[in-house]
């Protein structure tokens, strides 16, 4: 198990440094449809990633955003965002990350997240814990919303239909803050790292969360739907945690799912 650890967060180390260089040139983008971004860095950090897990792992499936995949037949599948924060990177907002992640028969085994601007690579493998830079990390002790700092991100496709702005309110009137960074691996690192004590989002690819889920479950937190269900990959939506704060957060999203808010939308006077 190590071993893929150890080569998954070299690997992201090497895309790390790419895409940053790539970010101090400022290259430009091209839109992916409407709205989704996708810039030559995207597609040279992803090309690097899937050439360095061929030549390791040669009978390994690999899932990958830009669609520069495997599909092998094989229990083990990669989950590769060659670039998560593409929108963040390309107007040169410097949050964005390389991320890696490991199933093993449908369950996540071993993940990396590696932020190049911050030089943070965060590192998990199944019952042997969550790491930052070889420093074990947990999740944080707070155990009230209302003490909480919470994340979430809202999608550039489709978001004119997106509720999430719903949610976003009523968790900021509860909690101590909501942010919006725009990279979900880091969100969730951050809540493994205790940073944040939890994170929500609608709409997630498996390559985001892939990771991030399994940061989040060995630093001691909790990952489920945002109805308290068991997470999944390919799920509607995700709540992760520090476990301390779940019921309280399930709860206010169950009455916002219910047609119900604590606080109405503030009237606009001019």
């Amino acid at each position: 198990m190590t071993s893929f650890v150890d080569t998954a967060a070299e690997i992201a180390r090497e895309a790390g440094g790419l895409v940053a260089n790539f970010f101090e040139r400022r290259i430009g983008f091209e839109l992916k449809g409407e709205f989704d971004l996708v810039t030559e860095a995207d597609r040279s950090s992803e090309r690097l990633i899937v050439e360095r897990l061929r030549s390791h792992f040669p009978s390994h499936s690999i899932v990958a955003e830009e669609g520069g995949g495997v599909d092998n037949p094989s229990e083990y599948r990669w989950y590769v965002d060659p670039l998560d924060g593409t929108t963040n990177f390309a107007h040169g907002f410097p949050v964005y990350n390389v991320t890696l992640g490991l199933e093993r028969s449908g369950e996540m085994i071993a993940g990396v997240v590696y932020d190049p601007m911050r030089n943070e690579m965060f590192t998990c493998e199944k019952h042997a814990g969550a790491w930052l830079n070889n420093r074990r990390i947990r999740v944080s002790a707070t155990g009230k919303l209302e003490e909480s700092l919470v994340a979430t991100g809202f999608p550039s496709f489709k978001r004119h239909q997106n509720v999430n702005v719903h949610f976003y309110y009523q968790l900021a009137m509860v909690s101590h803050g909501v942010r919006r960074a725009g990279a979900a691996a880091l969100d969730l690192a951050y809540v493994a790292a205790g940073r944040l004590e939890a994170f929500w989002e609608f709409g997630l690819n498996p390559w985001d969360m892939a990771a991030g889920i399994l940061l989040v479950a060995e630093a001691g937190g909790r990952c489920t739907d945002m109805k308290g269900n068991t997470a999944a990959l390919r799920g509607p939506h995700l709540l992760a945690d520090n476990g301390h704060i779940h019921d309280q957060m399930v709860g206010v999203f169950g009455e916002i799912f219910n047609g119900r808010a604590r606080f109405a939308l503030p009237q606009i006077q001019c």
